[in-house]
């Protein structure tokens, strides 16, 4: 049996993930890097990209991260993110579907509060379908 270390990802919401895990791969700010059991301590900002995660074998999961850190400690990995987004659950349609409707609030809104929260959401869509190479 291959040796493991603690994984959390956590966002605002909830915790997504908490197992004991082979590797993850993590989109830190200044490069992707790879945690395995016993890495050296570390932390990280985190920038919009592909969180893969290696539980066993070859099983995968993969998560959209975007904003927040990663720390490596002796406890283990933590990853806050202020969004993560499991990409067995994105749906390209329905993704594409999405940033037309943020696109027409950008076009729509009157008030710059407004508008730049439409922004804000149309970015964060569009690097999930640049992440994802949809």
């Amino acid at each position: 049996m291959a040796e493991t270390f603690k994984f959390e990802l956590v966002s605002p919401e909830r915790l997504l993930v908490s197992e004991e895990v082979e590797q993850v791969q993590v989109p830190g700010a200044e490069g992707d890097f790879t945690v395995l059991p016993r890495h050296a301590p570390v932390l990280s900002v985190l920038r919009p990209g592909l969180l893969d995660i290696g539980a066993g074998g070859a099983e995968h999961r993969r998560y959209f991260v975007r904003g927040g850190f990663a720390e490596v400690g002796p406890a283990g990995l933590t990853l806050l993110a202020e969004t993560a987004i499991d990409v067995a659950e994105l749906d390209a349609g329905m993704l594409v579907a999405a940033i037309k409707d943020a696109e027409e609030d950008v076009a729509d809104a009157t008030l710059d509060m407004v508008r730049d929260r439409a922004q804000t959401r149309l970015d964060h869509l569009r690097q999930v379908r640049l992440a994802l190479g949809l």
